[in-house]
C-alpha cells in the first residue's frame, strides 16, 4: 500500500483524498482521533471525520445554541409560560 498524503489546511485541519482514506482507513481513524480530517474527492472537501468526543461536544454546542428553552434553563430564567 502506498503511503497516504496528508495536506495541512487552515486551522490545524488536515485533508486527505478519498482514495487515500479508503486504502488507509486505519490511518484516517488515527488522524481523526487527534484532530478533524477533511476527506476530499476530486480536490473538493466532501466530509469531515472526527473523534466521537469532538462530535458530541459539537452537537451539544449546536443544541444549546439552537434552543431558547435550553438557554433559558442554563441561565436560570423561565423559558415559556407557566401552567397552573
Amino acid at each position: 500500500m502506498a503511503k497516504s498524503r496528508v495536506i495541512r489546511v487552515g486551522h490545524n485541519l488536515q485533508s486527505i483524498s478519498a482514495k487515500d482514506a479508503k486504502y488507509g482507513f486505519g490511518r484516517l481513524i488515527d488522524l481523526a482521533r487527534a484532530e478533524p480530517v477533511t476527506v476530499e474527492k476530486h480536490g473538493r472537501p466532501v466530509v469531515v471525520v472526527m473523534a466521537v468526543e469532538e462530535y458530541a461536544k459539537l452537537r451539544e454546542s449546536a443544541n444549546v445554541a439552537a434552543s431558547p428553552k435550553r438557554r433559558a434553563k442554563r441561565s436560570g430564567k423561565s423559558g415559556g409560560s407557566v401552567k397552573e
